[in-house]
């Protein structure tokens, strides 16, 4: 069987490193209020890396006979990877995620663990079981990442790392408006999706309400003062954004407007990191 090096990529989709192992690195210069040393840095995005595309691989290998259907393009579905080889890669990326972690102290072990275990649990069971239940966990992996900087860096998770988390609310909206373009797909495979049970115009509005609440959390990291006034101000910006989406999304919850929000939350997430970096060095 040959192996293509473009579906290697995507089965790893390196593109998320950013948004887990660059984000749990932009927690630790934000608490440090600089720049902790290369090395450990180095071992805090690696890990995080690993376990991302170890995530993502073993969902693969999980969703390749509904992927048949509906992504006959993916890796597993156009034969460039078997699902046992796929199986075994997440395996191996999984466990070289937990032995990095390991490496900078065992409270970042026990997160990486935890991660994994989420990770297995969401594409094996949870995401064919609830819809709501699977956004949530999204958003929660999303929020571990920040609390694995605060403890790659400190050996402790505290008030500080956890206010940095409540930002993960934007990607469990952002998450259930993916669900919204994904509902075609999703009911030829039977994925219980929000929309897929309760339709769009519900859905649209539950993912507009998770914009309004992080509009609400976007100030206690300044409150609890693990970030500089300056973080104010490029999240006051991303604030008014994801505003501008929420009530554009209880106004008009059809498809296109839910694709045209959509992309402009995703682009405005760049706010976030540019937020932190300001609020520990400007």
């Amino acid at each position: 069987m040959k192996i293509h090096l473009k579906a290697f990529v995507r089965l790893l989709r390196p593109s998320y490193w950013l948004m887990t192992g660059g984000l749990s690195v932009l927690v630790m210069i934000t608490l440090q209020r600089g720049f902790p040393d290369a090395y450990r840095m180095t071992l805090v995005f690696l890990s995080a890396a690993l376990t991302t595309s170890g995530g993502f691989a073993f969902n693969d290998y999980c969703d390749w006979q509904a992927d048949a259907i509906v992504k006959p393009d993916r890796p597993i579905p156009s034969k460039q990877f078997s699902p046992s080889h796929v199986a075994i890669l997440s395996a191996m990326l999984f466990l070289a995620g937990l032995g990095t972690a390991f490496i900078i102290n065992f409270l970042s072990f026990g997160i990486i663990l935890a991660d994994t275990a989420l990770l297995i649990g969401y594409s094996a069971f949870l995401k064919r079981k609830s819809g709501v239940l699977s956004n949530l966990i999204v958003g929660l992996l999303i929020g571990t990442v920040f609390l694995y900087g605060e403890a790659a860096l400190l050996q402790r998770v505290s008030v500080a790392s956890f206010s940095l988390s409540f930002m993960s609310m934007g990607s469990i909206g952002g998450n259930v408006l993916r669900d919204i373009l994904s509902l075609e797909g999703d009911l030829k495979t039977g994925y219980p999706t929000l929309p897929s049970k309760h339709g769009i115009n519900p859905s649209a509005k539950i993912g507009a309400l998770f914009f309004f609440l992080t509009i609400i959390a976007s100030p206690v990291p300044y409150l609890v003062e693990a970030v500089n006034s300056t973080y104010l101000i490029p999240i006051a910006i991303w604030d008014c954004l994801l505003f501008y989406s929420a009530l554009s999304l209880l106004k008009k919850p059809d498809v296109q407007n839910v694709k045209r929000q959509e992309r402009l939350v995703t682009m405005s997430m760049i706010l976030l990191p540019i937020s932190l970096v300001v609020g520990a060095l400007v």
